[in-house]
């Protein structure tokens, strides 16, 4: 059997409503070039993206600041789980990758 993999994209706050529509897993990574901890977790997201089927969604706040108003955040990282178009659940900061393994395995596996 082979399997899918995920891939790594940048979404404008234009793109957004359309890029977590699918019925596919998204993460969303609200980030900026000045995030020491967003700077941390990009190897992971990366990681996550070639041994699951999720895309990663990677929005930079400095220039899409509209998106992660939606949600409420008041720091970055900042994390969003959707499928079917939906947000299953969000985190915040950054965490290390068994971390995130268990977060997502909780909805993917």
């Amino acid at each position: 059997m082979v399997k899918s993999m995920g891939r790594v994209v940048d979404v404008s706050d234009a793109e957004f409503d359309m890029a977590t529509s699918s019925d596919e897993w998204v993460l969303v990574d609200f980030w900026a070039p000045w995030c020491g901890p967003c700077k941390m977790i990009a190897p992971i997201l990366n990681q996550i993206a070639n041994e699951k089927d999720i895309t990663i969604a990677k929005v930079n706040t400095d220039m899409n600041p509209l998106s992660m108003g939606k949600f409420g955040f008041r720091g970055i990282p900042a994390l969003v789980l959707f499928h079917n178009g939906k947000p299953v659940d969000q985190k915040t900061g950054a965490m290390p990758k068994p971390m995130f393994d268990q977060w997502l395995g909780k909805y993917m596996d």
